[in-house]
């Protein structure tokens, strides 16, 4: 099944609004944009549906039904959210029907972000802009409509910023906005990891960063400079990706030991929160604290009773599944009452008071829909509750008004010292098992090596090596003539090394 429809390969697509004068071959079309986005959905309120898919765009980008209900459902907020006003999201979803081959070429990309930066080959992120407001007009008395960016990129930070640059135009303008926006995204450089990019839309520049897999900590911002030929000035995005963790740990900071330790562990975990901003927010924090490593259990920042794997994560004839939900509907309480860790978090109090901490408590304490904000588990752990941390960031940091962002740095180095504390000792071990690089160097001594060996396993090298040399120049795969080369010389001392008869059968005349 190919990477963006049901069934078929992908037609030519038509480009309203865009110039005629386009640089690519029509052989690709939207490739540029599908490098960033699959697709551009807008999800409606419908008297007699409910949540309806009012506009995909581009307009041939083919949804199976599975994954147009659980976009539907998941762009807009339970009803015990009360969300009023603009508000934005995130959910992740299951790919329905196997896995489909991009249009775009991933591997370059792939194989130079970070692990946890690369493309999720089997599900889809939905990126939300939701507005609710009153409105006479309509039977219901309110408008209600979801701005959705799906893609396969854990790119949060550039897409909330995306999508609030462009969600207020379109409400006001609709179709012709949403067409022109996707038109200019596909105008865009592709994504490439160490690359400082600027991606104009809207009259704007957002300036960004791609991490590489070998940045240093300093390295992973954008360093503003001269841009005299841009106009306006971009505005810089400190990060594609990372959330202001001080922020979305500031109620559960005296379990933030815990809650690693039980991300470490691939532990069920749900996270109860009054809007699916927080619970979206909570749940990518939480999968995001292990960092270097990536958090490789599933996990939906953003879950509901109408997901079509509720029955799968909800049923009591097995396990829990190694899954964290984000959850706002109360009713999880009571479905979810066997699962071994639930973190419910209130709402957030006034800028400036010192956050009320979640208590841990014992799973027995869970009651139905008035369940007080807590961490409800009987996981003893292991680490102990760091005050030191706990008095720089509440009691100084709160109180002293230090910016967050220094809060989050603070945070976020104790969380990459807690996992290299885990990472560490694991590596010596594995150095332990393993022989000394000289002995499994590719370049030794190849005629000692020959010595204790059969003529058929020395036969058989020959041949393999020049199977990978055939290859490696066939596929034009990069490796440096210097390195064929000597690799071409091996092979000849190997056969030179052979009696005559051998060497005529693998040197013939």
């Amino acid at each position: 099944m190919d990477a963006l429809s049901g069934a078929g390969p992908r037609r030519a697509r038509g480009r309203p609004g865009a110039r005629s004068s386009g640089v690519r071959a029509p052989a690709a079309p939207w490739a540029r944009f599908s490098a960033w986005l699959e697709c551009v959905c807008v999800v409606t309120f419908d008297l007699e549906l409910g949540q309806a898919l009012e506009l995909v765009y581009p307009s041939d980008f083919r949804l199976t039904d599975k994954e147009k209900s659980s976009i539907c459902y998941l762009s807009f907020p339970d009803s015990h959210s009360g969300c009023l006003g603009d508000t934005q999201f995130s959910f992740r979803i299951r790919q329905c029907g196997g896995q489909r081959s991009p249009w775009h070429d991933d591997r370059h990309y792939d194989t130079g972000a970070p692990v946890s930066l690369q493309r999720e080959p089997a599900h889809y992120f939905g990126y939300v802009y939701f507005r609710q407001v009153k409105d006479s007009s309509v039977k219901r008395g309110y408008f209600q409509k979801s701005l959705v960016l799906v893609s396969r990129l854990p790119f949060v930070r550039l897409f909330q910023a995306l999508l609030s640059l462009i969600a207020p135009e379109y409400f006001d303008k609709l179709a012709p906005c949403l067409e022109a926006v996707c038109n200019e995204i596909d105008q865009w450089p592709a994504p490439m990891p160490g690359q400082t990019l600027n991606l104009p839309v809207m009259g704007v520049v957002l300036q960004v960063r791609i991490p590489s897999r070998v940045d240093k900590p300093e390295s992973s911002a954008p360093k503003q400079c001269g841009h005299e030929n841009l106009l306006p000035a971009p505005v810089v995005l400190s990060s594609v990706h990372e959330l202001d963790l001080f922020r979305c740990f500031q109620p559960v900071l005296a379990h933030v030991q815990t809650l690693w330790e039980l991300m470490l562990l691939g532990e069920p975990l749900v996270v109860l929160a009054p809007s699916p901003a927080m619970s979206s927010e909570m749940v990518l924090a939480l999968t995001r604290c292990l960092h270097p490593l990536k958090f490789c259990c599933d996990y939906r920042p953003y879950f509901t009773i109408h997901d079509s794997e509720f029955r799968e994560f909800t049923t009591r004839t097995q396990a829990p599944p190694n899954v964290v939900l984000g959850v706002t509907n109360p009713f999880f309480i009571k479905m979810l009452q066997h699962w071994p860790h639930i973190l419910r978090v209130g709402e957030p109090r006034m800028s400036g008071d010192l956050p009320k901490q979640v208590k841990l408590k014992k799973p027995s304490r869970l009651k139905t829909l008035d369940t007080k904000p807590g961490l409800y588990t009987a996981y003893t752990a292991h680490l102990h509750r760091d005050k030191a941390l706990l008095k720089r960031l509440l009691k100084q940091g709160l109180q002293k008004k230090r910016p967050s962002d220094m809060q989050t740095a603070l945070l976020r180095r104790h969380l990459l010292e807690l996992t290299q504390s885990f990472i560490i000792p694991l590596e010596h071990y594995m150095a332990s098992l393993m022989p000394l690089q000289k002995s499994i160097m590719p370049w030794k001594n190849i005629e000692a090596w020959m010595k204790d060996k059969s003529e058929v396993e020395i036969v058989d090298l020959v041949l393999k090596l020049r199977e990978k040399l055939v290859w490696a120049q066939g596929h034009q795969l990069p490796v440096k003539e210097a390195t064929l080369q000597r690799a071409q010389l091996y092979i000849e001392t190997i056969i030179g090394s052979l009696p005559k008869d051998l060497q005529a059968v693998l040197c013939p005349p």
